[in-house]
């Protein structure tokens, strides 16, 4: 079973971290975990050696657990507690840091043996807290809508995922709309959390110097009382992957953004890891990295030869049922953009039919490497300890993380390649200056190359 935290695995050393996650298990973990009888979960991995530890709450809710209507409501809520609690954890000395994702959000401080105890009921506050002052915090949501709209890579992952799932709840962005922002009251705010702040769907994760016990006792004080979900939640079903493309043309802007993707493996499905290796072999390439022509993947030489994009980036997203995998890639040559679909999809497209044993070998040393380097902070393995925990229940060791990537055979991704590739639909979203943009027909028609 893959862990969340293979929920995308783009390389940090292409693009910005708020779409990489931490993928890996620290060789020396042991993560020991305890259920509350109301169903609340507390989690720890300790390292002695560490002064501090960071202590977070995570909640298996985001926005795809939103209504049209209520579209931005989880991001609307970490804003408010940002706002209206970061003072309080300052004096406490650890701060307060929080995201909200399309499946989970959470909220986490630094903490020590002198302030854990603070810190936990602060966070118990934050949880359980009604919001103050609803317009100065629609204003700095609309901020951040304004924000995330001047990010051409935002905005192309925020358009892959609506035309991907659209009409359904994971294709909105995660921040809303401005029309849903502006028309959400308090008795909305306190809907989603009755429904969605649960026990049983939280888990309080320290990592770090922090004892177990005592946090559980930490956990019993303060979240006991917590009151368990009652049904199903919003956006349970599995979303319909619709093959389609939209594009924003601007000829004014330098780059060119664009996102090519199919439907993936959810994180639970026994096909991850293969698609994760398959995201491997793809690779990432970026022409500022003095290494850029000597990496191991084709597509990294064919474009630094020939100058078809300023950088690359294979993802593999997951999600509970579903998955995006594809590429992202941004290019100042505006006439060859056709030329690097192209050969990208050449290289998919090889994934099912001549990838050999050498690369598919490379490719999962590589995997490895990756996953179990970038846990390299408490906060890092507390998101990864959070994320398996609420997907599972369990996390996996480092053992089993090595034996699920080296488990992948050569015939392991060809299979995968047929299936997930191989005359598969395909959705296409482009930013900017995307005239020379393949035509959508033939980047349909691409994905079945003659065999023969």
């Amino acid at each position: 079973m893959a862990s969340k935290l293979l929920s995308n695995t783009l390389p940090r050393a292409a693009f910005g971290n708020k779409f990489v996650r931490p993928l890996a298990t620290a060789a020396s973990q042991t993560t020991r975990t305890t259920v509350l009888p109301n169903g609340f979960t507390v989690a720890t991995e300790e390292h002695g050696s560490t002064g501090t530890s960071t202590v977070g709450v995570w909640i298996n809710a985001g926005s795809r657990a939103e209504t049209p209507a209520t579209n931005g409501v989880a991001n609307f809520l970490e804003v408010a507690a940002l706002k209206n609690k970061a003072a309080a954890f300052e004096k406490l000395g650890g701060g307060l840091n929080a995201n909200t994702s399309r499946e989970q959000t959470y909220f986490a401080s630094q903490a020590n043996g002198a302030n854990l105890d603070a810190t936990v009921a602060g966070l118990s506050e934050l949880i359980a807290g009604d919001v103050s002052d609803l317009d100065s915090v629609r204003g700095s949501v609309l901020k951040q809508q304004a924000a995330n709209d001047s990010s051409l890579e935002q905005v192309t992952f925020d358009h892959l995922h609506a035309m991907a799932y659209q009409g359904e709840a994971l294709g909105r962005p995660v921040a809303g709309v401005k029309e849903t922002i502006e028309a959400l009251t308090k008795d909305d705010l306190s809907a989603f959390k009755k429904e969605n702040y649960t026990a049983d769907r939280m888990v309080l994760v320290g990592a770090g110097n922090i004892d177990h016990d005592a946090l559980v006792r930490l956990a019993e004080k303060s979240f006991g009382q917590l009151a368990t979900s009652t049904g199903a939640a919003a956006g349970a079903a599995k979303p319909i992957f619709t093959g389609s493309e939209i594009r924003l043309r601007d000829d004014l802007l330098p780059q060119a953004h664009i996102a090519l993707a199919v439907e993936g493996a959810s994180y639970l499905s026994a096909d991850y890891f293969t698609l994760a290796v398959m995201s491997t072999l793809i690779g990432s390439w970026d022409q500022n990295l003095g290494a850029a022509a000597n990496l191991s993947s084709r597509l990294s030489t064919i474009t630094n030869d020939n100058h078809l994009a300023n950088s690359f980036v294979s993802f593999n997203k997951g999600y509970k049922d579903t998955g995006l995998w594809g590429l992202y890639f941004v290019s100042d040559n505006k006439l060859q953009l056709d030329d690097f679909v192209h050969f990208a999809q050449k290289e998919w497209i090889r994934l099912s039919t001549t990838v050999t044993a050498s690369e598919v070998e490379r490719a999962k040393q590589q995997l490895q490497s990756s996953l179990l380097l970038q846990l390299d902070s408490n906060q890092a393995i507390a998101q990864d300890i959070a994320a398996q925990v609420l997907t599972t229940g369990k996390r996996l060791s480092a053992d089993e993380i090595k034996q699920a990537v080296q488990k992948v055979s050569l015939a392991d991704v060809r299979n995968a390649g047929s299936k997930y590739l191989w005359d598969q639909e395909v959705v296409v979203a482009g930013a900017g200056p995307v005239e020379a943009l393949t035509d959508y027909t033939r980047v349909r028609g691409n994905m079945a190359y003659n065999r023969f």
